[in-house]
């Protein structure tokens, strides 16, 4: 196998490539990164990374106190050497050696709450210098360093060439060798079960051999195993391309996927580009378009994704070129023409505490001008008309959108990646708007992925659309799901009882979800004895009227032949979480309805 270098963007060197970055992106670039100047510059200075902080995981659950100053630190680098890059003076250089040597110098690069060596075991409080771990942001640190070291080593020499030395030194401990010599699980181990770090830190490790002077023989040895992990990752992605982990993570996934089969075809010349002419990839790459919300920046959200998913932009738009996706392209650029000039740069600014990856940050700079173009086109998006659906039957989810109505169905099992229990449930949005909704995850602590986590109440199905019977909500695993799913046009049909535990006493349950032209209609039968209570979340809050009930501007609840007045009680929920908060307002609602053994719901305008 001859490997080429991979060469995917202009060094610093090259002014005249550099100088062709649309103005508004140089501006703001160079805008974060005199604010980072400033900071750096002041008492506050570069953070600093504590054993205490670090050890605060162990102690207590605490991801925070440690990860804020980790990506802080990080994304000063970031900016700092893009703007090195834009400006090409070597005025920054002094900086950036700095925070290039703090990293260099730090003991490890795994966070706190994977700072171990096995799956799903006890992490260690603090990092071991000699047995580093490769988890996803020790990944990414390397693929920070080794494309900090492509762009600026001819710069970063003329200040001393032990810096671009020591960086190759680091990389090569932490992440080349242990890559080689080590098996962690996320590298895929037959029919043992992957999830997203697979393609995420594989795309990274892979820039770190590519953009590294590796040896030959190390650079096919590590293709080797990333081919062979990709693979391990795609078996559990159905034919259909579902990312059983939501929109929010198809960019960990799907995206990331795209980055590491590129730069494995760019660097055998080609060899295995047929990997993108195969319809699975297609329909990975595509669901994001289908799980988007119309007219909105929200997306259908199961599991820990959130509703506010972030922009689509430059990585859909260039994993839609590599397929020959029309409708992708087209979806790309009109969320890259809704999106701010910081979205577009994925946020990443002097005042972020969430991790920015600088390869992703150099394709949006270097392919800015052609995704401008094509959005100010008149050529318009592929459009699935006026009603459209798509049944996603490996993971068990139902989209729909007709009209004013966007909505989507759960069926399938509670033992998703990132698993809520809520088989059965339902999101729905009118005009672009939530109607009723996921609430999502809140903050990850410890807790978040322990055995603890169905006690956290954003996981429990008492909190997605669905009803409590006897007192029993559902319960998480495969053996607790769904059956007789029957879809025809824009209804689905489902039997949830074995979604429950055999104290709630449900012989079945049947729930019929119908997406009309002008309402969305809703009917569930249940075969019980006992009390039955539905729960729905809103947003916005439920006013009780004569015969319905009023949720907010967006629409009216009808519940026909079910006195509202006295079989509805409103509860309100307050909203503290910071993660919560960046899509949900101060307080959420949840409505909890009394009912026999059968309930109507009509959504609709009025």
């Amino acid at each position: 196998m001859n490997l080429a270098d991979f060469l995917p963007f202009p060094k610093c060197s090259d002014c005249e490539s550099w100088n062709t970055i649309p103005e508004y992106l140089r501006d703001y670039i160079l805008q974060e990164a005199g604010k980072t100047e400033k900071i750096i510059k002041s008492a506050q200075g570069w953070p600093q990374l504590l054993a205490s902080d670090y050890m605060q995981f162990c102690l207590n659950g605490d991801r925070v106190s440690f990860e804020n100053k980790y990506f802080s630190r990080r994304n000063y680098l970031t900016l700092l050497a893009l703007a090195e890059c834009i400006e090409g003076k070597g005025r920054l250089l002094p900086l950036i050696a700095d925070g290039v040597l703090l990293l260099c110098q730090e003991s490890g690069w795994q966070l706190p709450a994977h700072n171990s060596y096995a799956r799903d075991v006890a992490q260690e409080p603090l990092p071991d210098t000699s047995r580093p771990v490769i988890d996803l942001f020790a990944a990414e640190t390397g693929a920070q360093l080794a494309v900090i070291y492509y762009l600026l080593k001819s710069g970063l020499d003329t200040l001393s060439p032990e810096i671009c030395r020591r960086i190759f030194r680091e990389i090569k401990d932490r992440i080349l060798m242990p890559y080689l010599n080590c098996h962690f699980w996320w590298m895929g181990n037959g029919e043992e079960e992957m999830c997203n770090w697979t393609p995420w830190i594989t795309q990274n490790v892979l820039l770190a051999f590519f953009l590294l002077p590796a040896e030959k023989a190390e650079r096919r040895e590590a293709v080797k195993k990333a081919q062979y992990g990709l693979q391990c990752f795609l078996k559990d992605y159905g034919q259909d391309g579902c990312c059983s982990e939501g929109a929010e993570y198809y960019r960990k996934a799907a995206l990331c996927l795209y980055n590491a089969a590129d730069i494995i075809v760019c660097v055998t010349g080609g060899d295995g580009a047929d990997f993108f002419e195969q319809p699975k990839i297609r329909n990975m790459a595509e669901y994001i378009v289908n799980m988007h919300i119309p007219n909105s920046p929200y997306y259908f959200n199961f599991a820990d994704c959130a509703p506010l998913a972030g922009r689509s932009g430059v990585r859909e738009y260039l994993f839609g070129k590599k397929i020959n996706s029309r409708a992708l392209c087209d979806f790309a650029a009109a969320e890259w023409a809704a999106s701010s000039t910081a979205e577009k740069l994925l946020c990443c600014s002097a005042e972020s505490l969430d991790g920015n990856n600088i390869y992703y940050l150099l394709q949006s700079l270097f392919t800015a001008r052609e995704l401008d173009a094509l959005a100010k086109s008149d050529r318009n998006a592929e459009k699935n008309g006026d009603t459209f659906s798509f049944y996603y039957k490996s993971v068990g989810i139902y989209v729909m959108r007709r009209g004013e109505y966007s909505l989507a169905v759960k069926t399938g099992c509670n033992a998703d990646s990132h698993n809520h229990n809520d088989t059965g449930s339902f999101i729905l949005y009118r005009n672009g708007k939530p109607f009723v909704i996921d609430v999502g995850v809140g903050t990850y602590t410890a807790k978040t992925f322990s055995k603890d986590r169905y006690d956290i109440w954003t996981m429990q199905s008492s909190y997605h659309n669905l009803p409590e019977i006897n007192g029993q909500q559902q319960c998480a695993g495969k053996e607790f799901c769904s059956d007789s799913v029957q879809i025809q046009g824009m209804t689905i049909t489902q039997n949830i009882s074995r979604a429950y535990p055999e104290q709630a006493g449900l012989k079945s349950y049947t729930r019929l979800v119908e997406c009309r032209s002008n309402s969305v209609y809703i009917k569930d039968s249940a075969e019980c004895s006992g009390s039955l209570v539905m729960n729905l979340m809103f947003a916005q809050k439920p006013e009780i009227g004569n015969d319905f009930i009023q949720i907010g501007n967006t629409g009216r609840l009808r519940l026909p032949d079910l006195d509202v007045q006295k079989s509805i009680y409103i509860e309100e929920i307050e909203i503290e979480d910071k993660r919560l908060r960046k899509t949900w307002p101060a307080k959420l609602y949840r409505l909890r309805i009394a009912f026999s053994s059968e309930l109507e719901l009509v959504f609709s305008a009025e």
